[in-house]
């Protein structure tokens, strides 16, 4: 169907029967830009009058806001969007000598995954460009139409002006809507934008959500060459898809007849996004046509609209003497959300709950002893006591052990059901889970075993043999299909540092040492980023634990083994080999991964410089006419780049060594239209572009997962999960420097994003001199844990070597010489290698300020569970 004859079947819709008009409805959806500067364009303006406009919706939802925990199923149709770019007024000029050649793109990823653009007005004020483009929406979704303004340059690479952020779910439908928005009220500078959202009659399509991320239905395309003769030479036939999560495939026909990669292959598609497939054929010689004296070569084959092919058929493609090329199109049906292989929700996974049934016996028998009750506590009267450690390289993995072995001796291990951790926290935590029964056996063994790797030369780190070994390793991994980094190279690098050997341990099996309970679950953390925007402006956290891997901020969870593996609308597409865990080491404690604006800002604690000179610029603009906006849509903004030395400032500030890379198991995955309504959402919400749906996580390849300290020093946020219901924290400090710095950062981080959390108030006096343990407990706060922080200081363990025993001999004295706060500290971050005598010290200094504190520890446990009791008789 030509362009002439989609427009004349638009022109007539009205007029013509139901079956008529979905067939023209569906026709101009796989046009997708039809021009309207021909003659036609003003019968259809009298065809589809702005004024007493009245076209049903042929199926009526009302909006739903979703602010429940649990996935949700249901059916809603698409509409058809229609956007005519007309003109602009006064715009700026880009040209030193002359008007700025104008032309628009407009992009809505969400319906389509290519730019569209006008024509270009060359030299000209007051561009008008009349040109009409066309989508298939689902306003169950986010969709942000953007429209950038371009001047285009012969020589140099176009200008980019602005770009306009348009919410469409703004539009009423069936009615045509005239927007002028004014990008520079002074300069008078206006882009005149007229809209038109209609229903079509289409089936439903099914979408799941969990009131954040939405997955939309998703088809498979098998492609298969059967090569009937052998080429002279190998040949390339290229297919690609794009915004499939394939991108493309490569088939060589070669000279033995066998086609490579085996066949058939797949592509995994949107169903509703208006996909094409682009066949490109072999390159063949040009050849000599007698009859027209003049040389041809064979030319591809057009664009294929996939929507248009029969599902679960056969359909021939190219038909030749050498091969053959057909497809066939399958639909991957979801009859319930446990279909997909992510697991949408902010609740917790049924195998976590599971383990909190079981450990929460074991806590309460334990807490009886501890706290000496003469009663059985009640499920509903046990709190959930959680550890929360902070990261520190080799100081932060030894201080673990003293902290842990504290707990063990006053009988309190058995109290915690959590413990979360970071950087080098991480590298005892994944030792001590190796044992299925660490926290019931005496932690002495697992203490000199540390001691030895801690303590043991690092000049073999970097020997030929090593080398060696590093390459091997990081191909093996590559040829699993990881993308490798700079990142695995330091995880195989932190594999030597604490093993005697090659470590085969890989997250899952942690599940072993919970399947009855008999140990703390433990919690690893580390945070999302993005290319050229600092941890400040752009972190999402992310949460490890031997059952799932997920966001706190979308509600997506995948299971342990898979992380890694490549995933596509909520299925899982490529399943790759899970990671050993040298590589999480490698990317919870990313030390390569520090740029200039971090450094920067542990200098001026400030971030003044970097918004005022290098941040792009978002403006909110005048509309007319002014639509009402309710609180899950966007207003409607500008987005400005900056300069060119801007944005190479920008570069250098926020460029890292390296960033350890995984396939994004969001990807495909499209924003809700309410999601930021949804109370989860609003929980983790933190950076500058949650309102920019378009560039958030679920448009990326690739995760870029950094060491969390990058922004606070902290493993809590997995704490602060409403579904974990956590009563107390016990807060353990490994960080250098400031002990109160990140605790003091988090709790502004908390209270901005709503979170009850205590507020630690500490005087100047405290802080000059800190004690050993501090108590907080804000009863007035619901929902609020209590907090008992253990800064790493050495303050009586200078005079006692054990609780109420002090120091006699000179020998003694000296044991209790532990310098953890100076510039002189044998414990920096980036010391790898510790005496014998200074990896004791530390041990047991850790060790002393726990047993040093048990009261404070035992009445945070008290009030825990006083507080359980009076909550069950409100």
């Amino acid at each position: 169907m030509t362009p002439g004859s989609i427009t004349a079947l638009k022109m007539f819709q009205e007029y013509l029967p139901t079956e008529v008009t979905v067939e023209a409805a569906h026709a101009l959806n796989l046009a997708k830009t039809v021009s309207c500067s021909s003659s036609c364009q003003d019968i259809i303006i009298k065809a589809y009058p702005v004024e007493n406009t009245e076209i049903k919706p042929v199926i009526q939802h009302n909006e739903v806001q979703y602010n429940s925990p649990y996935k949700q199923m249901e059916r809603f149709p698409c509409n058809l969007l229609s956007v005519r770019v007309i003109r602009m007024r006064n715009a700026r000029q880009a040209d030193a000598l002359s008007q700025s050649d104008c032309y628009v793109t407009l992009w809505l990823p969400t319906a389509t995954c290519e730019k569209l653009r006008t024509k270009t007005i060359n030299n000209c004020k007051n561009p008008v460009w009349n040109e009409t483009f066309y989508y298939r929406i689902q306003r169950q979704v986010k969709n942000v139409l953007e429209f950038a303004v371009y001047d285009e340059d012969a020589v140099s690479a176009d200008d980019h002006l602005f770009t306009i952020r348009f919410d469409i779910a703004r539009l009423p439908v069936g009615e045509r809507v005239l927007m002028y928005f004014k990008s520079d009220p002074k300069a008078q500078e206006e882009l005149e934008i007229e809209f038109l959202v209609e229903p079509i009659s289409d089936p439903p399509e099914t979408i799941i959500t969990n009131g954040v991320l939405v997955c939309r239905e998703v088809c498979k395309l098998e492609a298969a060459v059967d090569q009937k003769k052998r080429h002279k030479s190998k040949k390339d036939l290229s297919l690609s898809i794009k915004g499939s999560c394939e991108g493309h495939h490569l088939f060589k026909l070669g000279s033995d007849a066998i086609v490579t990669p085996p066949c058939p292959t797949a592509f995994h598609y949107i169903k509703y996004r208006e996909p094409t497939l682009d066949v490109m054929l072999p390159k063949t010689k040009p050849r000599y046509n007698p009859r027209t004296c003049s040389y041809s070569t064979k030319e591809d084959v057009p664009p294929l609209m996939l929507n248009s092919l029969p599902v679960g058929e056969k359909v021939p493609i190219i038909e030749e003497k050498r091969y053959n090329l057909h497809v066939r199109v399958d639909e991957c049906h979801c009859s319930c959300p446990e279909d997909l292989d992510v697991r949408l929700g902010y609740d917790l996974c049924s195998q976590e709950e599971e383990f909190l049934w079981k450990r929460k016996r074991r806590v309460a028998q334990a807490l009886k002893q501890v706290l000496q009750l003469d009663y059985d506590l009640q499920d509903h009267e046990v709190p959930v006591v959680a550890v929360m450690t902070t990261g520190g390289g080799t100081r932060s993995y030894t201080t673990t052990y003293g902290c842990m072995s504290g707990l063990q001796k006053l009988n309190l291990l058995d109290c915690i059901t959590y413990i979360s951790g970071l950087s080098g926290t991480s590298w005892a935590m994944t030792h001590m889970y190796r044992d299925a029964y660490w926290s019931q056996k005496d932690l002495c063994e697992k203490i000199e075993e540390a001691k030895k790797q801690v303590t043991k030369s690092k000049m073999e780190m970097l020997t030929m043999n090593r080398m060696k070994y590093y390459h091997q390793q990081l191909n093996q991994r590559k040829q699993e299909g990881h993308k490798t980094t700079f990142i695995d190279l330091w995880g195989l690098i932190i594999e030597y540092l604490l093993n005697d050997g090659k470590c085969n341990h890989r997250l899952s099996d942690q599940r072993e040492a919970l399947i009855d309970a008999q140990n703390p679950m433990p919690i690893y953390v580390t945070i999302n980023i993005k290319d050229k925007y600092s941890t400040q402006d752009f972190k999402e956290w992310v949460e490890f634990t031997p059952y799932e891997v997920g966001f706190l901020k979308y509600g997506a969870f995948i299971p342990t083994e898979n992380f890694g593996s490549e995933y596509f609308m909520g299925h899982l597409i490529n399943k790759l080999p899970e990671s050993r865990i040298c590589y999480l080491h490698g990317m919870w404690s990313s030390i390569f991964s520090v740029n200039l604006l971090y450094i920067w800002n542990r200098v001026s604690s400030s971030e003044e410089f970097w918004h005022r000179w290098t941040q792009d610029k978002l403006i909110d603009i005048d509309e007319e006419p002014n639509l009402p906006t309710r609180p899950y849509e966007i207003k409607s903004h500008m987005y400005v780049p900056a300069g060119t030395f801007a944005t190479r400032l920008r570069g250098v500030l926020t460029d890292r060594l390296s960033v350890a890379q995984y396939h994004n198991f969001l990807k495909g995955f499209q924003l809700h239209n309410c999601y930021l309504e949804n109370e989860s959402f609003q929980r983790w919400q933190a950076t500058v572009l949650d309102h920019c749906p378009n560039q958030l996580t679920e448009h990326e390849n690739h995760l870029g997962m950094v060491d969390a300290g990058f922004f606070i020093n902290t493993s809590c946020p997995p704490l602060l999960r409403p579904e974990r219901k956590v009563d107390v924290i016990v807060h353990f400090s490994y960080s250098a420097g400031s002990q109160t710095l990140p605790l003091e950062h988090a709790c502004k981080y908390y209270k901005a994003q709503g979170i009850p959390f205590p507020d630690v108030v500490l005087t100047d006096e405290d802080k000059k001199h800190l004690k050993e343990c501090y108590y907080f407990n804000q009863t007035d706060v619901p929902g609020c844990p209590i907090l008992v922080f253990f800064p790493l200081v050495n303050d009586t363990f200078r005079f006692y070597r054990a609780p109420g025993i002090q120091r006699c001999s000179d020998a003694e004295m000296d044991a209790g010489k532990v310098d953890v706060s100076t510039w002189k500290t044998p414990y920096s971050t980036y010391c790898l290698q510790y005496s014998d005598e200074n990896f004791d010290k530390l041990v047991n200094l850790s060790e002393y300020n726990v047993l040093n504190n048990q009261d404070l520890i035992l009445q945070a446990l008290h009030a825990a569970v006083e507080r359980k009791r009076r909550q069950q008789h409100c």
